[in-house]
């Protein structure tokens, strides 16, 4: 992680060329925007689950070192497959944020942390503990491909994923 967050327009401006050759993409605008931390970036760790947290959880148990976990939550919207619970642990393993796409609950709590969060929306029943799902695996969420140990940013005006590791 870059010791100042980089702004994704300024990372846009600076790498055209990375966005014509599809090394630089753009998440669909569809998450909204969570936690204290509104501008955060890191390697990507990836997660496939549909409405089970249980891997979720393992996850963020780990040690982060400034990664970013990025959850395919199928784009559920019947229950919540994050909650404050483990964003606070997240926060206190030293992840710079989590993606998830799907539904969080205990948004007044995740909005206390120091870290960032991305969803596509807030939902009050918790999910499934069967410990069904895919790690390390190839996401395609929000119009854009997305594989483990790539980089993602995330600010204000929206997220994207490369390759590589980026610097202005």
């Amino acid at each position: 992680m870059s010791a100042l967050p980089l702004a994704t327009a300024e990372l846009c401006d600076a790498n055209p060329h990375l966005i014509l050759n599809g090394e630089l993409r753009a998440l669909h605008p569809t998450f909204q925007i969570y936690g204290r931390r509104q501008v955060f970036s890191g390697q990507v760790v990836t997660l496939k689950v549909f409405e089970d947290n249980v891997l979720v959880r393992e996850f963020l148990e780990e040690k982060g070192n400034g990664r970013v976990l990025v959850v395919d939550g199928g784009g559920s919207m019947r229950c919540a497959i994050l909650g404050g619970n483990p964003v606070q642990q997240a926060q206190n393993n030293g992840w710079s944020g989590i993606v998830v796409n799907g539904c969080i609950r205990d948004v007044d709590e995740i909005n206390g942390c120091d870290i960032g969060v991305r969803a596509l929306a807030s939902h009050p029943m918790k999910a499934n503990k069967k410990g069904i799902g895919e790690k390390h695996v190839s996401l395609n969420i929000a119009g854009t491909r997305i594989c483990d140990r790539e980089w993602l940013y995330a600010d204000t005006d929206g997220i994207l994923i490369s390759r590589s590791e980026l610097t202005i």
